[in-house]
């Protein structure tokens, strides 16, 4: 069983919303919900919308839970609870769902409108798509063969199905409804989201966004009732403008990442740049064995680029990621994702006879004790395996890059060594990574003291890649990365094959 928030925006619905509100105690029967929020939000109406609430609260016999004046409300004996918001201010769609979903706490939200054009009834048949296919999101399509569906305005439909096409395009997407009311996701990735929308352009927004935060995204046909302008459709031409304009903007943007403890909006522009993360993954595939252990695995650059293997974990501390890195187990029967802090021996995954290979890339200088981190990953290594280890080069190039990364050090060649060397591991390769990036981290870490990463940089550098890794090894900077091949003291290691070709596979990536 799971639980529900419905988001409710409510906007001049004085005839509407207490039959759609109404609808919504079917939602309270179900087996499949532990527990239902419904959170209604006012948005200033004019017409007599608030009074209509007040006497729907007054005939369902709710009441208060709490002393707060805008606290819960429950009826004696129901699982629903309830939750009556209001703006002092007409501020657009977009903005009631952003207040409501600030109150959310069930496991899934879902937009619900407060006409009677959409039934509650298909939100169970939503909510059994995220028990049974680990979805992260489930759109409810009017256009995917429900069991009904009112036959009205075709004009309207064309406008839909265009700016469907148009995100399908910028996404890569196959939705057959983008711009349908019932989207539901869960609740702490649609947080994690930030939402600038206030009006109907939040359809797109989210669309877009949930594709770019690599959303496991599902379709389910649901009825539809549509209704007229003359009944109240609110909707209009300009705001089929509005959207095309979203979806143009939201195409380009990476602000895909609320701001956190994490980081997690910096990396996620870091992410724009596929090419130069499979340059990553091609430098290091050569030293990985079967029985893999990745610390710090983001999103899944690299994850993907390194699968399939006979066992693989993939890693990481942030709430955000590991959601999205267990989106990829569904159909990898090898692959596991779960929390690993590097320095705390008791958060690693155990693995009978241990890993042959521990890949920690872009790690150990974000923690405080480096060598206690990675002599961690001494302990969980099979014998005659390895561990392959990425660290920002250049003390000297510490800067304020560094800082906004998180990076306590950055390492120089004796420096990795002598941090090898005391955790108990001996390096078999020290390979010099990206001196083509060395004059631009110098120019905006030291030089001008920026705090983030252009768009247009990442973009940039993503597209150079295909260049810059062909004539890498004969710039004259140093690298602005090191990796190391780290094997442990008095090993003979012949548990990783492809051992003596390694090397020269790995120059030649």
């Amino acid at each position: 069983m799971t639980s529900l928030s419905v988001l409710v925006p409510v906007y001049n619905e004085e005839h509407l919303v207490a039959a759609s509100l109404g609808r919504l105690e079917i939602l309270g029967t179900s087996e499949l919900l532990s527990r239902v929020q419904v959170i209604v939000v006012d948005d200033c109406s004019r017409d007599g919308t608030a009074e209509r609430l007040r006497s729907f609260i007054a005939e369902k016999g709710l009441v208060p839970t709490t002393a707060a004046a805008d606290g819960p409300m429950s009826a004696p004996g129901s699982r629903i609870g309830w939750l009556f918001l209001r703006h002092d201010r007409n501020s657009g769609k977009g903005r009631a769902v952003k207040t409501a979903l600030a109150r959310a706490d069930c496991v899934i939200s879902v937009i619900h409108d407060a006409d009677l054009e959409y039934h509650p009834k298909d939100l169970l048949r939503i909510v059994r798509v995220f028990e049974e296919e680990g979805a992260d999101a489930v759109f409810g399509s009017r256009f995917a063969g429900g069991e009904s569906r009112r036959v009205l305005l075709f004009r309207h439909e064309i406008g839909n199905r265009l700016l469907t096409f148009l995100v399908n395009l910028a996404t890569n997407l196959n939705l057959t409804d983008m711009e349908t009311c019932y989207k539901a996701v869960r609740t702490d990735l649609l947080k994690s989201i930030p939402i600038i929308s206030n009006d109907f352009r939040l359809e797109p927004e989210l669309a877009i966004k949930l594709a770019k935060r690599q959303a496991r995204l599902f379709e389910v046909p649901i009825n539809y009732s549509g209704r007229t302008y003359q009944e109240g459709k609110k909707i209009s031409w300009r705001d089929g403008f509005a959207a095309l304009w979203a979806i143009a903007r939201f195409s380009v943007s990476d602000d895909v990442y609320a701001r956190d403890s994490h980081g997690s909006q910096i990396l996620g522009r870091l992410s724009r740049a596929p090419r130069f993360n499979a340059w990553m993954a091609d430098a290091i595939r050569p030293f990985c064995g079967s029985r893999v252990l990745e610390i710090g695995s983001g999103t899944g650059n690299l994850t993907r680029a390194l699968i399939p293997r006979r066992r693989y974990v993939a890693s990481d501390v942030n709430p955000l990621y590991l959601s999205t890195l267990a989106t990829l187990k569904a159909d990898r029967p090898y692959l596991d994702t779960q929390y690993t802090d590097v320095s705390d021996l008791a958060s690693y995954p155990p693995l009978e006879g241990g890993f042959d290979t521990v890949v920690c890339l872009n790690v150990l200088e974000h923690v405080g004790d480096d060598r206690g981190a990675l002599a961690n990953v001494r302990s969980v290594l099979a014998p005659g395996g390895r561990a392959i280890v990425l660290v920002p080069q250049g003390e000297g190039l510490f800067g304020t890059l560094d800082d906004v990364l998180g990076h306590k050090r950055r390492y120089s060649e004796a420096s990795l060594r002598r941090l090898a060397a005391d955790a108990g591991f001996t390096v078999r390769e020290l390979l010099p990574f990206n001196r083509a990036s060395t004059p631009a981290w110098w120019l905006n870490g030291k030089l001008l003291k920026r705090s983030s990463f252009g768009l247009l940089q990442v973009l940039a550098l993503n597209a150079l890649t295909p260049i810059l890794r062909r004539i890498d090894s004969s710039l004259p900077f140093a690298p602005l990365s090191l990796i190391a091949v780290l094997e442990p003291a008095g090993g003979v290691g012949a548990a990783v094959p492809g051992r003596e070709a390694a090397s020269s596979r790995a120059e030649r990536a």
